[in-house]
């Protein structure tokens, strides 16, 4: 019902920005709430950001707080991660998620429901 698909991702040294971008086809995709996580090798999957259907709320984890922007332009069906000041420990394949709950605030993995195929962003030093 919602496919999803990464793209932005690259090689960048540390202190630079990327913009990454999920676009979306399926139906609903305006209520639906949006995450980016992310997975390093050998590391469990986990949460970088989230927005809400409207995009009127946003919630980041403490390791990206102030560096990242996530935002939505539901008439484009797609949503974007802007990473700024990036560091090594940014490096991991990032995944943008769907929820058809509507779950932003602290989200878990569990709770979405569709999937990108990931991107890759690695951080020199």
């Amino acid at each position: 019902q919602v496919q999803l698909v990464e793209s932005g991702g690259g090689l960048v040294q540390a202190g630079g920005s990327l913009r990454l971008s999920c676009a979306a086809s399926g139906r609903t995709f305006s209520r639906y709430a949006m995450g980016w996580f992310r997975q390093a090798p050998g590391k469990e999957r986990e949460f970088v950001a989230a927005i809400s259907w409207s995009g009127g709320n946003t919630y980041y984890a403490d390791s990206v707080k102030g560096r990242f922007t996530i935002s939505r332009d539901n008439a484009k069906n797609t949503v974007y991660l802007r990473m700024n000041s990036l560091k090594p420990e940014d490096t991991a394949v990032y995944y943008c998620a769907a929820d058809a709950r509507g779950s932003w605030y602290d989200p878990q993995p569990n709770e979405y429901d569709y999937w990108g195929q990931g991107t890759q962003v690695t951080v020199s030093s």
